[in-house]
């Protein structure tokens, strides 16, 4: 008898909380985070991106041996089954928890099949595998891509003192003085809070340096230097338009395209990888 109370109790609380969930399926969301076994695959802590590499070297060998089987060249197709066959399996042996994923039960047919010379049915099998990929790329490949390839910005310090995240809020407040100031006819309080503007950008220049390396990106560039230098013109002679449309290309230029790139990103890796505790998931 009790028993079957306790199950009816279940029942209840499954009802209950499906309700909820249904009621509020504009706030609720499901993301699946990849295991923690990954990061070693990734930078920082593995000195290449081994994990990325394996993902390329399994989408050329599907390739090959799909056009190798169209071409009937069995010793080529030998070649690419068997790179391909390592790489797949390599999956497992990376991420233990994703073992039971693979279709290992289609890797050996494909490989059967290519020792068969049965150049109709490899096709099939490479198929099969591809939605086996596929599977897990729609449950892991986004939120991978941005925990594991977004730059992590809270660890990063401006002049060996100042947060990353304070040094980008006083540059916004730089940029909004300097529009309070000339919009009130205040033109040495703009023209100061210009300069620092300027001083803190090249400041942040040498920050980002430490990761554009090899593409060669200077900030400031030469363009938002020649705007910040027409925006001081403006403010000492030119309009309140002119001003202004000086000032929306330099937020344009020096600020919004980088945020395009790297605040959206890594905003949505904080959201996506924070620890939620069941109050606020409560709360939501």
């Amino acid at each position: 008898m009790s028993w079957r109370y306790f199950f009816i109790i279940q029942i209840i609380v499954l009802t209950i909380v499906g309700a909820l969930v249904y009621q509020h399926e504009d706030k609720v969301g499901l993301v699946k985070t990849p295991p923690a076994q990954l990061a070693k695959w990734y930078k920082p802590e593995n000195k290449r991106q081994v994990w990325l590499h394996n993902m390329f070297k399994l989408r050329r060998e599907m390739q090959a041996v799909n056009f190798y089987a169209q071409q009937k060249n069995s010793e080529y197709l030998v070649k690419w089954t068997e790179q391909l066959s390592k790489h797949y399996s390599k999956i497992g042996d990376m991420v233990p928890a994703w073992q039971k994923k693979l279709d290992m039960q289609t890797l050996l047919a494909l490989s059967a099949a290519t020792t068969a010379e049965d150049y109709n049915m490899i096709p099939a099998h490479i198929e099969k595998l591809q939605h086996n990929c596929d599977s897990c790329h729609s449950d892991y490949q986004a939120i991978t891509a941005l925990t594991y390839r977004t730059a992590n910005f809270s660890t990063i310090k401006v002049n060996k003192s100042t947060p990353f995240d304070e040094h980008m809020n006083t540059l916004t407040q730089q940029v909004n003085q300097v529009k309070i100031s000339a919009d009130d006819g205040f033109t040495e309080q703009a023209l100061s809070s210009l300069n620092q503007l300027d001083l803190s950008m090249r400041e942040l220049g040498e920050t980002c340096i430490n990761c554009h390396k090899t593409d060669k990106k200077n900030y400031p560039s030469d363009l938002m230097a020649t705007t910040l230098i027409s925006l001081k013109t403006a403010l000492i002679s030119g309009t309140n338009k002119e001003q202004g449309q000086q000032l929306g290309t330099l937020a344009v230029i020096a600020c919004a395209r980088c945020h395009g790139t790297h605040r959206i990103a890594y905003g949505a890796k904080k959201q996506l990888t924070k620890d939620v505790s069941f109050r606020e998931l409560l709360k939501h």
